[in-house]
């Protein structure tokens, strides 16, 4: 018997298999999704361990800055004593601060009555009093009071609201309205323009003549009638950003289907008698994905970008919501005398544009079927 020559067979990598490879080997695009999902994950748990509700206001505490000290600060202790005894309609004097503790004297005209001292649980910045001493008939008391320590990493905003867990929950909103309404104009753009694209013809001008008339509509009119008819709502707010913003996609996706169906892959498929729904599927979006993915990580900030308008007109997020768009532009208004009211949600939003850039370009290489 004569030996046989085995020649071992080597399987072959589909697009997506050899994508992902190609992608893996993308530091900058893998550094990107890293810090994406790191990103996500912050905005998604770090609300529940800051300590402070994102509605929650602090009167004692309006634009306090960014710091890694506790509040209150030793400096304004005695002020915010004195704010609280103005209310008892008392002095205070004798202030000693000890650690976490603070002793001092209320004197009044009249017996001072103990039941005020709920005054001082009630603020942001001290505990319930007790009473140390009493003399002159109940007109001086000597009292000592905890101190509530808290910390405000990002500082407080103009309404005294901690500015760290502000940020993370805008970043829900912000990133949950781009992937929203990204997804819905990927989905509606791609089948519109690969299907115009490949059918061609006298159904190509009338699609794409639709697409025209979308064109010529309104956009902030368009959102408007549907607050009319359908309240405000925040899904379907953003439905509708995501259902204007596929008109572009659709040019995109139909401008490559023209070249690509010209292709000898694809006449090949007809030869073959491949319905137009599996050639459209399995070899022109397929394709088309390379720019489709570059303009998509475009269209996220730009989505970003618009619902901070809506928000601004009325029509969008609304307080206590927000979203980074909107806190960037309450921040942009108090630059010079509250800084990180700006820095921190745009140090987010601009780190996140940044990584989607990264991870679009990778992307784009990785899908690019002329580098396989």
């Amino acid at each position: 018997m004569s030996d046989v020559l085995l020649t071992p067979v080597t399987a072959s990598r589909s697009l997506w298999q050899d994508a992902g490879l190609r992608l893996r080997h993308n530091r900058a695009a893998m550094a990107s999704l890293v810090l994406l999902g790191l990103i996500s994950l912050a905005c998604l748990v770090g609300p529940y361990l800051t300590g402070h509700p994102y509605d929650r206001v602090y009167p004692d505490h309006v634009r306090a800055p960014a710091s890694l000290d506790s509040h209150p600060k030793a400096e304004a202790i005695p002020a915010a004593i004195q704010r609280v005894a103005s209310r008892m309609r008392a002095a205070a004097a004798d202030i000693v601060i000890a650690g976490d503790r603070v002793t001092l004297t209320l004197s009044a005209a009249r017996p001072v009555d103990t039941r005020l001292l709920v005054y001082f649980e009630r603020s942001d910045s001290f505990g319930p009093a007790r009473v140390v001493a009493t003399g002159e008939d109940g007109r001086n008391i000597q009292i000592e009071v905890p101190l509530k320590r808290l910390r405000f990493l990002f500082g407080t905003d103009g309404n005294g609201r901690d500015l760290l867990t502000r940020t993370l929950v805008a970043g829900r909103v912000s990133l949950a309205i781009g992937l929203l309404a990204t997804g819905v104009a990927l989905v509606i753009g791609v089948a519109y323009g690969a299907t115009a694209g490949y059918l061609g013809g006298r159904i190509d001008m009338l699609m794409m003549r639709i697409v025209d008339v979308l064109y010529a509509l309104p956009f902030i009119f368009f959102v408007i009638l549907l607050v009319v008819f359908f309240g405000r709502n925040f899904i379907l707010m953003f439905l509708a950003v995501g259902a204007i913003e596929w008109l572009d996609m659709a040019r995109i996706v139909r401008g490559q289907t023209l070249s690509i169906k010209r292709q000898d892959y694809v006449l090949a498929a007809q030869a073959l008698g491949v319905s137009s729904g599996g050639i459209i599927r399995r070899h022109v979006i397929p394709n088309t994905l390379g720019p489709v993915i570059v303009y998509v990580t475009l269209l996220v900030p730009k989505v970003i970008l618009l619902e901070s308008f809506l928000s601004f007109l009325g029509l969008g997020v609304q307080e206590p919501m927000t979203s980074w768009g909107v806190l960037i532009s309450d921040g942009a208004r108090s630059i010079q005398s509250a800084w990180w009211l700006l820095v921190f949600p745009a140090a987010f939003l601009v780190t996140t544009l940044f990584a989607l850039n990264f991870l679009g370009d990778g992307l784009r290489d990785a899908l690019d079927p002329k580098d396989r």
